[in-house]
């Protein structure tokens, strides 16, 4: 979907699914992220405890001598498209806005 920044991607996929009693199977099923020198940004997908997907994007940055400012934004499976197509053009304005 997005071509940003393909060469600062890391991409791992994760089966380290948790049993929960009360849960049931979920936990992280994909993980990627981009880093840049002052903060980093991570694109999780996760399962609910209904089994369903959503994507958790989590941006981290250091904030202080020891800790880590995080900030998170949920989307869910239903809107995805939408967002990704929202969020593609936004930063293909950026790309020509700074290249010119």
């Amino acid at each position: 979907y997005c071509n940003l920044v393909p060469d600062r991607v890391v991409s791992t996929l994760n089966f380290n699914w948790k049993r929960d009693n009360n849960m049931g199977l979920r936990g992280e099923v994909f993980s990627t992220r981009a880093n840049s020198d002052k903060r980093t940004y991570f694109f999780n997908v996760k399962e609910n405890r209904n089994g369903d997907l959503f994507l958790n994007i989590v941006e981290s940055k250091k904030h202080g001598e020891e800790g880590f400012e995080r900030h998170s934004v949920m989307v869910f499976e239903e809107d995805i498209e939408e967002f990704v197509d929202s969020f593609q053009k936004a930063a293909d304005f950026i790309v020509r806005k700074k290249k010119k």
